[in-house]
């Protein structure tokens, strides 16, 4: 396995595909890195040499905010939102979806499990006394 950005890719995949388990790197960025470095894409990692892995070892170091830098970052712009009492930082506060999607229904990843409340189910469609 190759050691990237302190992130073990997988050698039997294609050089393309396996830089995107490094956090901050997508399908674009990947194959951007490697038209820069002047691998191709559809080498497996196996396959690389030594010069070409630390090639795309250095674009990434040198061009690209990856792995524990790129999530601290993310986080801290979480905190100043949270701080400043914006709605997005209000809705992050509370758990709650942040880009505008309903929750009356839907949103259970983010709510987590459903939490029963007394007095609804069974007398909804029995008339009062």
């Amino acid at each position: 396995m190759a050691r990237i950005a302190g992130v073990d890719i997988p050698k039997e995949k294609k050089v393309a595909i396996s830089l995107q388990y490094i956090y901050g790197i997508g399908p674009t960025v990947s194959r951007r890195i490697l038209t820069s470095s002047g691998v191709n894409p559809d080498t497996k990692v196996k396959d690389l040499s030594d010069q070409e892995v630390s090639r795309i070892r250095e674009i990434i170091d040198k061009e690209y905010r990856v792995e524990g830098e790129l999530r601290k970052e993310v986080n801290l712009n979480i905190k100043r939102l949270v701080e400043i009492g914006s709605y997005r930082g209000i809705r992050h506060r509370r758990g709650l979806p942040v880009h505008g999607q309903r929750t009356r229904t839907n949103a259970r990843t983010k709510r987590g499990l459903r939490k029963t409340v007394a007095g609804r189910g069974q007398r909804r469609g029995v008339a009062k006394k």
